[in-house]
């Protein structure tokens, strides 16, 4: 992580359990100058159960008579999968990111030598799990769809008492719903949660556009995580509400505009207003002719561009002394 905002490129199931996909998600992810891809790690038979329902967008976007654990056991990554892709992560130069949803999953990821976790949002109420995570030491991205400030509190108490720094902990602003509604965002949460914990904040978006990371960028978020996908025509259950290729590259470039725009924070002029200031900034001169040795009133001097003579902030000194020369009318006073 550094100062910048640290860009994900959410791959999550979008590769359909296909590694020729996978990889060419990674290969966008790259074009597009994204700091991570993530992918995510998991065992169905440890994350659910052979009768768990799926939810609406779910069965929206697939098969609605075919259960979760069918649905997700296709979407498996094994470990000689996870390894060829952070070695390919490796020679792309992208960082390899991915989400264990279960303890075998964190324990991969760990042999596998993540220095970063993800923790999604369905698991912030998990205590054995918030515990094994926080008991590696590692930098730790909280998501906190469906929480509330206490759940986020709870959380965060597991992760630093099991051995995590708070430092190392981002916090993720986000919404469980796919596509979420623009009116459920509610992004000033990011702001309050930032405030009530003293602690680096980000924003996990996943509503149809791009208009929401960016104002996140601008709020301050450090990290941004959004889903993409090859095509959004695709079968499975996220493709639809992620953002295609060209549409992730205008988001990582507004953001990375914003990120520029927010600069230093020091109000002072820049350094391509400077040359402006004497043009757009005004002088004390003459409004009509002044002979010398008569006396400086509103009624003989005015203020007008450019800038580049007694700043009309002294008019006061001025006012009331007397012409040491004669002035033509538009003339600078200068003395």
């Amino acid at each position: 992580m550094s100062d910048k905002i640290f860009i994900i490129a959410e791959a999550g199931v979008n590769h359909n359990g296909d590694m020729s996909i996978a990889k060419k998600l990674i290969d966008e992810a790259v074009k597009v100058g994204a700091d991570a891809v993530k992918f995510q790690t998991f065992k169905a038979d440890n994350l659910v159960s052979q009768t768990a329902q799926k939810a609406q967008y779910q069965k929206n976007t697939t098969d609605a008579k075919e259960s979760q654990y069918t649905m997700i056991k296709k979407l498996e990554l094994n470990e000689k999968d996870h390894k060829e892709l952070m070695t390919y992560c490796d020679k792309k130069k992208i960082q390899f990111l991915s989400t264990p949803f279960d303890h075998d999953s964190i324990n991969l990821l760990n042999k596998m030598g993540l220095k970063t976790f993800k923790i999604p949002s369905g698991e912030i109420t998990n205590l054995p799990y918030l515990r094994k995570i926080g008991s590696l030491k590692k930098n730790v991205i909280l998501s906190t769809g469906m929480a509330n400030l206490g759940e986020i509190e709870g959380a965060l108490e597991v992760l630093i008492k099991a051995g995590t720094k708070k430092e190392n902990i981002t916090v993720l602003h986000a919404t469980t719903e796919y596509p979420c509604p623009i009116s459920d965002v509610n992004l000033k949460a990011m702001i309050t949660i930032k405030n009530a914990f003293d602690i680096k904040v980000g924003y996990s978006d996943h509503t149809p556009g791009i208009e929401v990371p960016i104002a996140a960028a601008a709020l301050g978020a450090s990290i941004i995580e959004k889903h993409f996908t090859l095509d959004k025509n695709m079968k499975g259950p996220d493709h639809k509400a992620s953002l295609e290729p060209e549409e992730l590259k205008s988001m990582v470039n507004a953001i990375r505009n914003i990120e520029k725009a927010l600069g230093h924070g020091i109000k002072k002029a820049s350094d391509s207003e400077i040359k402006n200031i004497s043009i757009a900034r005004k002088s004390i001169v003459a409004s009509k002719d002044i002979k010398k040795g008569e006396p400086f009133t509103k009624l003989n001097i005015t203020a007008k561009r450019p800038g580049n003579g007694i700043s009309p902030m002294r008019w006061d000194e001025v006012i009331g002394r007397e012409a040491i020369n004669n002035y033509k009318k538009d003339e600078q006073i200068f003395k």
